[in-house]
C-alpha cells in the first residue's frame, strides 16, 4: 500500500571493520518531494545513498524505498529507482542514443519502445545534435546530462543524485538545475546529496545535515537558517580612522570586525529598532558611513556551524 513516504531510513548503520561509517541514520522523504543530504567529506552520504540503492550491504536498520524493503526485496527497488553517482557511468565508445537504449533494452524495454525513450530524452536533455557522436567527445556537463538521463530510461518513480553537478561550471551546473526541476515538478521523488549549499537552498523542499554518520539537524532551509541567529548588520567605511572610530563607539555590540575591508558586523534582533539606534549613533558622533548591508542567515552559516561543532 502506498505511503505519503517515498523513502524511509530507519536507524541505519554501517561499519568496515572497527570504523563506524554510520552510526543510525533516520530521515523520510515524502512522495513526489526532493530532500538534500548535506555534510562534509567523509560524513556518510554516499554510503546511505549506496545502501539504499542496494549496491552497498548494511550492517542494521530499516530502509524501504516506494513499499519495498531494500534488504529482503532488491529487485523490487531496483525497478522503481533510478541512480546517477558521482562520477559520470556511461560508455564512452558508444554514442549517446546508443548508450540510452542499450539501457532501455537491459531495462527490457522492446527495441522500439527503447528507441523511442532515448529519443524524448535525448530532446528532454538538449543533446540531439549529439545523438549520434561517441560520449568520449562530449564535454563535462554533456556526459552529466547523459548520465542522467539514462538513469530515467524506466521513468522511475524515485531517483538518487549523488552530487550530480560536481565538477560542473557554473553554466552546466544551472542546465542541471533545469533538469532536476522539472523531474520534480512531474511528481519524482529525488534525494540529492550535494556540497554546494546553493543548490540545496535552490533545489530542495527540505535538508538533512549528516555529519560523522549522524543527522545532526533537518527542516527547511528557512528553518535551518533560523535556528544559527539573527539577521546582521555590516557597516563599511571610507578610511582606517572612521573605521576605528566606530568600532570603538560601537563595541559593545559588535560580532566582527574587518581592518582590510573597514567593516564592522552587528547583530540585530530588531530589523527596524536596531539600525535606527545604531544610525543615529554614528550620526551624534558625526561618523559617516560609506556603506550598509543588511545579512540575513546563509545555509553556509548553518552548515558551518552545525558541522564544526564535535562529535560527542
Amino acid at each position: 500500500m502506498a505511503t505519503s513516504d517515498a523513502i524511509v531510513i530507519k536507524n541505519l548503520k554501517k561499519s568496515y571493520g572497527k570504523t563506524s561509517v554510520l552510526k543510525g541514520v533516520s530521515f523520510r522523504v515524502k512522495r513526489g518531494s526532493m530532500v538534500a543530504l548535506l555534510g562534509p567529506n567523509g560524513a556518510g552520504k554516499t554510503t546511505t545513498v549506496r545502501a539504499l540503492s542496494t549496491l552497498l550491504g548494511y550492517d542494521s536498520g530499516t530502509l524501504t524505498i516506494d513499499g519495498y524493503d531494500v534488504k529482503t526485496q532488491p529487485d523490487e527497488v531496483r525497478s522503481v529507482i533510478g541512480l546517477t553517482g558521482q562520477s559520470a557511468a556511461v560508455d564512452e565508445l558508444l554514442t549517446g542514443r546508443e548508450n540510452l537504449e542499450m539501457v532501455g533494452l537491459l531495462y527490457r524495454l522492446t527495441s522500439r519502445s527503447a528507441r523511442q525513450r532515448a529519443d524524448e530524452l535525448l530532446h528532454d536533455f538538449d543533446l540531439v545534435d549529439a545523438a549520434d557522436r561517441p560520449a568520449k567527445t562530449y564535454s563535462g556537463g554533456m556526459r552529466r546530462r547523459l548520465d542522467l538521463a539514462v538513469s530515467l530510461i524506466a521513468t522511475p518513480p524515485v531517483i538518487f543524485l549523488d552530487e550530480p553537478t560536481t565538477g560542473l561550471d557554473p553554466r552546466s551546473r544551472l542546465a542541471m538545475w533545469k533538469i532536476i526541476e522539472k523531474l520534480k515538478s512531474q511528481g519524482t521523488t529525488i534525494l540529492l546529496t550535494t556540497q554546494y549549499l546553493e543548490e540545496a537552498d535552490q533545489l530542495a523542499d527540505r535538508i538533512v545535515v549528516i555529519d560523522h554518520g549522524k543527522v545532526i539537524a533537518e527542516g527547511t532551509a528557512k528553518e535551518l537558517k533560523s535556528k544559527i541567529g539573527n539577521d546582521r548588520l555590516e557597516l563599511t567605511f571610507d578610511d582606517i580612522a572612521t573605521y576605528d572610530a566606530a568600532k570603538k563607539l560601537l563595541v559593545s555590540s559588535l560580532t566582527g570586525d574587518d581592518d582590510k575591508s573597514l567593516t564592522v558586523t552587528i547583530k540585530i534582533n530588531d530589523t527596524n529598532a536596531d539600525v535606527r539606534q545604531v544610525l543615529s549613533k554614528l550620526s551624534r558622533a558625526k561618523i559617516n558611513i560609506a556603506s550598509m548591508a543588511i545579512q540575513k542567515p546563509t545555509l553556509d552559516d548553518v552548515f558551518l556551524q552545525l558541522t564544526d561543532k564535535k562529535d560527542s
